[in-house]
């Protein structure tokens, strides 16, 4: 079995990338919530991922971080503090994580980081000043360190469109704002964080072997159509 260190796992995306792979690998998870699901297969960690020490850790390979922020306002409202903060949970703790644990993967045949990016780095969105600037750097890591790491370690990561999770409940806060964000998108749906784990299974897998320093949307069009 592939052990696997999911940063992020006890809610949303990163509870359902456990769950889908649960069964054939090993999971350890870093969060500060253990997860609800008990498994042989699951070990935990409460760690705060951006103060905590992390714990040694071998044979992995691949990580997958989770963690990220919607911390949406107009430009005069984000203090700097905020877009600080943005930046160090999407794009430092991601850097912590892997400078920690990058002798670990060049170990493995089939070794793999995947990250998460937004739509919003590649649509401007309103609002979205501060999450578009943390997460086009994820996007920046994701070129510059598939280059460094080819050929020992392929980096992916997955820009999802707005999902249906804890974190984008205070943007998807009633039925009608739901109806509208449907709307917005040519395939008319939002995300389920069960595809957006679908996604990620396959990126971190075999089948993904050719596949590296790419970041793909998960958009249902909203990115690549005009309807």
């Amino acid at each position: 079995m592939n052990k696997i260190l999911v940063i992020g796992g006890s809610r949303g995306i990163g509870k359902e990338i456990i769950n889908e792979l649960i069964n054939d690998n090993l999971i350890i998870n870093f969060s500060r919530n253990k997860p609800e699901l008990s498994h042989a297969n699951l070990t935990h960690h409460t760690i705060d991922i951006l103060s905590s020490e992390l714990p040694e850790l071998e044979d992995i390979s691949t990580i997958v971080y989770c963690p990220g922020s919607i911390n949406l306002k107009p430009i005069g409202r984000l203090s700097l503090d905020e877009f600080r903060e943005d930046f160090e949970i999407n794009v430092i703790g991601a850097v912590k994580v892997i400078q920690k644990y990058i002798s670990s993967l060049k170990k493995s045949s089939n070794a793999s980081i995947l990250l998460f990016s937004t739509v919003a780095t590649k649509l401007g969105m309103p609002y979205h000043a501060s999450v578009a600037a943390s997460k086009s750097a994820v996007d920046g890591l994701v070129k510059t360190l598939g280059a460094e790491l080819a050929p020992k370690v392929r980096v992916n990561a997955i820009a999802p469109t707005i999902t249906n999770t804890d974190l984008a409940s205070k943007l998807l806060r009633n039925e009608k704002v739901i109806e509208n964000m449907v709307e917005r998108h040519p395939l008319k749906k939002i995300l389920n964080p069960e595809e957006v784990a679908k996604m990620a299974k396959f990126l971190i897998s075999t089948d993904a072997s050719s596949i590296s320093g790419q970041t793909f949307n998960l958009d249902a069009g909203i990115v690549s159509f005009k309807i």
